[in-house]
């Protein structure tokens, strides 16, 4: 893939945002019959059409939907493709502090790319409200997490190898991107938890004998690379396509923690346009594997979530602009950009934040990527 024709923002954002109390009671009221799915629906687009124009006032030259349509970052998307069903596991993740919905996929069948899937009308309509001068984004959970809990344990139900099952995944994200560009979309963002996963289990076996413990990960991570590149590969030009490296973002909590080393070579291996990579603490670690992650590519862009999300304090903007001058020792500082660490609302629970906290993150950005990149 080249990235020629596609913009670059140093001023960007993960994608989720707090969902308006009008919206939570549109979809505690459809939940229980009192509304019907199209008078959800119009809550759903009188909120998004308010997001998408405050997200432009505030600077933003990409804009999302909020994520306003789903409950969960991952799992709306995921049962939406064909050959995978939704159900209830018995036991919820477990985050810092805090247990999650009990929610979950597993396969029915093969896995396939599905061109009724709701999320191509949520994009349609963000095209459609998309504030002139501005680029319509659509984030959705990359194929990794279809190789954790439990989703994937039935693959050799209904295919004759692992390697089999592999390709039809790539197959259906590549007609679902491809899907997406013949609807308009020239960004989708791919957000990823795997890798997080894999740097808490690889650094685990670090210092450990267990080399077919650690192998199992190493081996999950390679197939990574193999499911993404090949679902990105052969994709038009002028697409570009992100990815967002995630820790886990739930009530203002985390999964895992772990610098990036044990799997930056295998970052700077896919074929990814842009890495929004989570550095607001000390669980992120320092900046060192950022040139194995960029590997010489000029058009790649690296975006600093130097600002948290998880919280309302703004950070020193002194510090944030001395941390991206010591990132621009590692990666030209044209390759590099800012954002918040993950979105607001992973879930439809969100953060411990005020929307209005929730701005006054983003104009901090704002002003800072202004001082920086004029």
């Amino acid at each position: 893939m080249t990235t020629a024709t596609k913009q670059r923002y140093h001023f960007d954002q993960v994608g989720s945002y707090l969902r308006p109390q009008a919206l939570k009671d549109a979809r505690a009221a459809f939940a229980v019959g009192e509304i019907t799915k199209e008078a959800l629906v119009q809550v759903q687009h009188d909120e998004i059409h308010d997001l998408v124009h405050h997200q432009h006032e505030v600077g933003l030259k990409d804009v999302t939907d909020g994520e306003f349509a789903r409950s969960w970052w991952h799992l709306d998307f995921l049962w939406g493709l064909n050959g995978v069903e939704r159900y209830v596991q018995e036991d919820s993740y477990a985050f810092h502090g805090e247990k999650t919905r009990t929610d979950n996929v597993r396969l029915t069948g093969k896995i396939a790319f599905n061109p009724n899937h709701d999320f191509f009308a949520d994009f349609e309509y963000l095209k459609s409200v998309a504030p002139e001068g501005t680029e319509p984004k659509t984030t959705i959970p990359a194929p990794t997490l279809l190789f954790r809990d439990g989703r994937s344990d039935r693959a050799l139900d209904f295919y004759d190898t692992w390697e089999d099952y592999l390709d039809d995944l790539a197959a259906a994200y590549h007609d679902t991107l491809q899907h997406y560009y013949d609807l308009g979309s020239r960004y989708v963002q791919l957000d990823d938890t795997t890798w997080a996963f894999l740097i808490s289990k690889l650094n685990e076996f670090s210092d450990n004998p267990a080399e077919r413990a650690k192998a199992k990960y190493e081996k999950i991570a390679e197939e990574s690379v193999y499911v993404i590149n090949k679902a990105l590969d052969g994709l038009p030009d002028d697409f570009k396509i992100s990815t967002h490296i995630c820790r886990g973002n739930y009530k203002s909590t985390y999964l895992f923690e772990g610098g990036y080393a044990p799997v930056a070579k295998y970052l700077g291996d896919l074929h990814y346009d842009t890495y929004f990579l989570e550095y607001d603490d000390i669980r992120s670690g320092d900046f060192e594997p950022l040139p194995a992650i960029w590997n010489n590519r000029e058009d790649v862009t690296i975006v600093l979530g130097l600002v948290t999300s998880k919280s309302p304090k703004l950070e020193s903007a002194t510090d944030i602009k001395q941390r991206l001058s010591d990132a621009a020792t590692l990666v030209p500082l044209d390759n590099l950009a800012l954002s918040t660490q993950c979105g607001f609302a992973s879930t439809e629970e969100g953060n411990a934040l005020t929307p209005d906290e929730q701005w006054a993150k983003l104009k901090f950005i704002k002003q800072i990527a202004d001082e920086v990149w004029g």
